[in-house]
């Protein structure tokens, strides 16, 4: 192949990252730009897809004059992105509505309504109703009936950027099937969209884009982004895949029994697993494809569960010494306060529960004194994370009683913290791995983009060449023991915190 890099760009939260690789997996280059979060009502966020796109632009631009590596060197690119929210396009594919962002909780009317079916929504896609495609495809269609007229498809925003790249309309718009646990309304299993579940909420299937695989191209770089990118015209661009997803491939979570921490803006919990079982029982886990088609995962996280720690270093915490960084002082803070925080316990869902659903759940601490400081309600947040993922790994335990949990990889901001990784580690009884890479999405997306092209002729091969352990943070037998009745306490306090929230109705949220 004359052409020996491949591009991945991730189109996250709060910023758009793209990285330039070669062919035997070396970041050659990468580039960063924050995106804007608009919040025009509240409980409203949302993104402007057009923005969004002029981030790829601009980042795939700089990675390459970074490197001096010239537009026609580049074999394919690949976008992957946010995976709960959505958008849509026009039959020219012009922006039909903003993003509509996975911290947007605008659609809780009808997220209700669907979760009345919960169970068959459940069976057939793999996940439950929360603030996902289909409750906001429902908005849209009720509150806003002229604009969802307007709207020939809807898509998710990698797709939205992929195809203004490749100068696609909107008979061409594309989902590739990472998403499809997020839709409420697919056959998952069959990679087709369910004509039941459509029919049951009044959703016009040919409002839905067809169903890809994430190397599929979807189209070719056109003139407009040649010009702005420094790309080569007529690149093929695959579909991508959503970002958590492409997370996954990138950590080299290739076999069942692994498990991925996402420490990020949300704290994410996946486990791979043999094959497709829903979590009907508990509504806890999403169960989403992995990007190689043998193998599924168990998804689960905490609205912000990563946004916590930045919101306690900014609003709650007092400055810290002259010349130190507040998270590695907030870490040395943390690890002086005994396992449990000497009986202080929080509720990390400050924007609601997410999994399972119960949106009337907010923050909570329980059990502080005027012993407890700093030190203590810092503990208790990090705490949490990890009692949170000690349910989800329950729930998939009893999903796969036969299935052994091997080890925890961790991505993400969090990974930088030792104190947080021994606490994860003694909550959870596995080791937590760090990895010699930190590309996380954007690798997945770049192994993507050389299957795409033939590069990779198996991604699952890829990312285990490119991926390996380089520290492990071993669990602690004695503190693991003394954390299970911390967790008992935990799920309890989340069960009754539940209904006292509903008894009060949703405290002070607008």
């Amino acid at each position: 192949m004359g052409s020996q890099h491949v591009i991945g760009v991730d189109l996250g939260t709060t910023g758009t990252k793209a990285a330039l690789f070669d062919l035997e997996g070396r970041l050659v280059s990468q580039a960063y730009e924050e995106t804007r979060l608009l919040r025009p009502r509240p409980g409203w966020v949302e993104q402007d897809p057009e923005e969004m796109y002029a981030s790829v632009l601009r980042t795939i631009r700089a990675c390459l004059e970074q490197a001096g590596v010239r537009g026609g060197d580049v074999a394919a690119v690949a976008l992957v992105g946010q995976m709960a929210g959505i958008t849509a396009v026009d039959a020219q594919w012009r922006p039909a509505i903003p993003y509509d962002s996975w911290l947007d909780t605008r659609c809780a009317p009808y997220m209700r309504e669907m979760q009345r079916h919960q169970r068959r929504i459940l069976e057939l896609s793999g996940g439950y109703p929360s603030y996902t495609h289909g409750p906001k495809i429902l908005w849209w269609k009720h509150q806003h009936p002229d604009v969802f007229a307007r709207i020939d498809k809807f898509v998710m925003p990698a797709a939205y950027a992929a195809g203004r790249m490749a100068g696609l309309r909107g008979d061409a718009a594309f989902m590739d099937y990472t998403y499809l646990h997020f839709t409420c309304l697919s056959d998952n299993p069959n990679l087709q969209w369910s004509e039941e579940l459509c029919d049951l909420f009044g959703v016009p299937m040919e409002k839905l884009p067809r169903i890809v695989k994430p190397w599929d191209i979807i189209g070719h770089v056109g003139p407009e982004a040649a010009r702005e990118t420094g790309l080569l015209e007529g690149i093929p661009i695959a579909a991508g895949a959503g970002d958590t997803t492409a997370g996954v491939l990138g950590a080299g979570l290739v076999d069942p029994g692994g498990v991925l921490d996402v420490a990020g803006t949300a704290a994410v919990c996946a486990i791979g697993v043999h094959d497709f079982r829903p979590d009907v029982e508990h509504g806890t886990l999403f169960t989403a494809r992995t990007v190689n088609e043998d193998m599924w995962y168990a998804l689960a996280y905490i609205n912000g569960g990563g946004l916590n720690v930045r919101w306690f270093r900014d609003q709650c915490a007092p400055p810290p010494p002259p010349g130190r960084r507040a998270y590695d002082w907030l870490d040395e803070l943390a690890a002086q306060v005994a396992p449990g925080s000497d009986g202080l316990l929080f509720l990390p869902h400050l924007g609601g529960r997410v999994c399972p659903n119960d949106p009337a759940l907010q923050g909570l601490w329980l059990g502080f004194t005027w012993n407890h400081g700093t030190a203590h309600f810092y503990r208790a947040i990090l705490e949490a994370v990890a009692y949170e993922y000690a349910y989800y790994l329950r729930v998939e335990q009893a999903q796969f009683p036969d299935l052994e949990f091997q080890e925890v990889r961790i991505v993400g901001g969090g990974a930088a913290s030792p104190v947080w990784k021994q606490i994860k580690a003694d909550v959870l009884g596995l080791p937590y791995v760090d990895l010699n890479r930190s590309e996380g999405s954007v690798l997945g997306a770049a192994i993507i983009a050389g299957r795409a092209v033939g590069a990779f002729d198996d991604v699952k091969a890829a990312a285990r060449r490119f991926v390996h352990a380089t520290a492990r943070t071993e669990p602690r037998p004695d503190l693991h023991r003394a954390y299970q009745p911390l967790v008992e306490r935990y799920v309890r306090l989340l069960e009754q915190a539940g209904s006292l929230f509903a008894a009060v109705g949703e405290g002070s949220r607008p």
